[in-house]
């Protein structure tokens, strides 16, 4: 299945399990499914506030979540499998005049360079179901992590090396950063949050059925 780069679409959902089912203790913030997104709508195709992912990928993340738990962390995810419907969602509000939430979520920059700029991508690999972007909650402190920049924030401050960061943040993102690879996941730069599945198994797809209880 891994043996081209081409890509095509399944609906076919038998290869994923809820996260939820998988590792009962992560904390769902599942951002597209609400309208605190940068769309500022609920997005097409997220019917329930879940997560799913490949098995292979759910079974490592657990992995990790365990890992995490340990030394007092839980991980709260914001998004993991996305359906392509989500994807021309995307594109369809890239090319409206709504910026409702643009001070928010992407004040640096305009609305019409987003794709161009690499901050929202035409080919997903959430689409893949083995990507998943999250965040580390401190249950001694009751709060998230301080990572130095809000999930989905399109801007220089979501590089994982970005400037300006405190010692604490910059430590806070390392830690995510290694014990995520350390457990098969690859991170991306630019995203400090968004870690896809090393080998994962499904690369060439993207699935089409939508984000509900399986």
């Amino acid at each position: 299945m891994n043996g081209t780069t081409q890509k095509y679409e399944s609906n076919d959902a038998s290869g994923f399990v809820s996260i939820s089912d998988i590792f009962p203790e992560a904390l769902l913030d599942i951002r597209y499914y609400t309208s605190f997104n940068f769309t500022g709508a609920r997005v097409d195709g997220y019917e329930q506030p879940i997560a799913l992912m490949t098995k292979e990928a759910a079974t490592a993340l657990s992995e990790i979540g365990k890992q995490f738990m340990e030394r007092g962390y839980l991980l709260r995810i914001y998004d993991a499998y996305r359906p392509v419907c989500a994807v021309r969602c995307f594109e369809r509000w890239a090319a409206s005049d709504d910026i409702r939430m643009k001070p928010w979520f992407y004040p640096e920059v305009e609305k019409k360079d987003l794709f161009n700029l690499g901050f929202v991508a035409h080919d997903s690999a959430h689409c893949g179901g083995s990507t998943v972007d999250l965040t580390l909650f401190d249950m001694k402190k009751g709060v998230d992590v301080e990572m130095g920049g809000a999930f989905d924030y399109f801007g220089k401050q979501s590089h994982y090396d970005a400037t300006g960061l405190t010692d604490s943040e910059r430590q806070n993102r390392a830690l995510l950063r290694e014990v995520m690879v350390s457990g098969g996941f690859r991170p991306i730069q630019t995203e400090w949050w968004h870690f896809t599945l090393q080998d994962a198994p499904y690369s060439n797809v993207r699935f089409t059925f939508p984000v509900h209880a399986l």
